[in-house]
């Protein structure tokens, strides 16, 4: 009988099980010393964000209804997550709350709106982890137009400082301007992996 052939896979697997059995220093930690900013540019977030074809709107806590209202067509359908706060809901829309809504539904809605867990100011990112205002990672990518409540409290200078505001075993998501790719021969197309359009409400 004609044995299986040792493939580079198995040649590479080898090695490491023989470097794990003779044991060895154990590795050296890990700095976590990074760079910290003194100060934080609210106006760097938002120029990223502008840059990346998104669309920012600042607004008091008392004007975020008006704002949203401006955004969307009056009769609008909007998935929400339970948890948002019902006041930034303007009474033109027609609020559908997450509440295991299916994946139909949620993509056929003309938007979503959500709060987020931290923003980063040099890289023009907003994540979303999950939380009762933010909700399933779904809720996020589906619907055409995403419009993310943010506080200017929220927002950090680097990537650092805020995975130090994130729990890793959440489910995060990390977003950048609307979905976009260049893949095929270079051509921007929004839309393909998440919401084309991106509305950032800026709270002070």
């Amino acid at each position: 009988m004609v044995g299986r052939a040792v493939t580079s896979r198995d040649l590479v697997l080898g090695r490491l099980r023989a470097a794990l059995a003779t044991g060895g220093p154990a590795p050296a930690p890990v700095s976590r010393d990074y760079v910290q900013a003194d100060t934080v540019d609210v106006d760097q977030l938002a120029q990223r964000l502008t840059d990346y074809r998104a669309h920012v709107h600042r607004a008091t806590e008392a004007a975020v209804a008006d704002t949203i209202a401006d955004l969307l067509p009056a009769g609008a359908t909007v998935v929400v997550p339970p948890g948002l706060p019902p006041a930034w809901l303007p009474s033109t829309v027609t609020a559908l709350t997450d509440d295991g809504l299916d994946h139909g539904r949620i993509g056929a809605a003309d938007a979503v709106v959500t709060a987020a867990a931290v923003a980063i100011a040099q890289t023009g990112t907003i994540v979303l982890d999950g939380s009762p205002d933010q909700g399933r990672r779904v809720l996020s990518l589906l619907p055409d137009r995403h419009v993310c409540v943010l506080r200017a409290e929220q927002v950090v200078a680097t990537v650092p400082e805020a995975l130090a505001r994130l729990t890793p075993h959440r489910p995060l998501t990390w977003i950048s301007g609307p979905s976009a790719t260049s893949d095929i021969e270079l051509i921007r197309v929004e839309g393909v992996h998440g919401p084309r359009h991106l509305h950032v409400v800026l709270l002070p």
